[in-house]
C-alpha cells in the first residue's frame, strides 16, 4: 500500500507544481511566436505564388523596336509593352504611326524560350514578330509591319 500511496502523491505533487506552468514554443532562431489558440493570433497570409494556387504575378515589360530597313527608318524607334503572364503567354500593345495595335505573345510548344507576337490595330495595321527571352524579363527578335517596315524589337530592361 505504500507504494500505491508514494505514486499517488508524486503524481498529485507534479499535477499541483506544474498547474501554473505554460509551455511556449521557441523557434530555433530563439524568437517566440504565437500560436493557434495563443492571444492575438493570426496565421500569416499566404504570398500569391504556386504555393497558394494564384501561380506567380504578371510581369510589365517595356520593348523597343528599332528600324531595320529603309521603310522602318521613317518612323524610327517605336516603343510598346509586353505583359508577361509568366504562363507561357502574353499581351503586346504599342503605338504605330497614332494608331495602337494590341495582340498576344505565346511561347513555342517544346522550346520555354522561343515565341511569336502578334499585334492588330483598328485600321487593319498588323504586325508579326518571333523573339527569343534570356530571362522571364529580358529577350530580343524581329517584328515586320503590314507596309514592310523591319524592326529589332527588345524586351525588358
Amino acid at each position: 500500500m505504500k507504494t500505491t500511496t508514494r505514486i499517488a502523491t508524486a503524481l498529485a505533487a507534479s499535477t499541483i507544481a506544474l498547474s501554473g506552468c505554460y509551455v511556449v514554443p521557441i523557434a530555433p532562431d530563439g524568437q517566440i511566436y504565437p500560436y493557434p489558440g495563443y492571444p492575438g493570433y493570426a496565421p500569416a497570409p499566404i504570398p500569391p505564388g504556386p504555393a497558394a494556387g494564384g501561380g506567380a504575378m504578371p510581369q510589365v515589360l517595356n520593348a523597343r523596336l528599332y528600324p531595320a530597313n529603309e521603310i522602318a527608318t521613317q518612323t524610327g524607334v517605336l516603343t510598346g509593352t509586353v505583359t508577361n503572364m509568366m504562363t507561357g503567354k502574353g499581351r503586346f500593345q504599342l503605338n504605330f504611326k497614332g494608331e495602337t495595335l494590341s495582340g498576344e505573345a505565346t511561347r513555342v510548344e517544346g522550346d520555354t524560350r522561343r515565341g511569336v507576337a502578334s499585334a492588330y490595330g483598328p485600321s487593319g495595321t498588323f504586325m508579326s514578330c518571333e523573339y527569343q527571352m534570356n530571362t522571364p524579363r529580358q529577350g530580343a527578335g524581329t517584328c515586320t509591319m503590314s507596309n514592310g517596315a523591319k524592326y529589332q524589337v527588345h524586351v525588358g530592361s
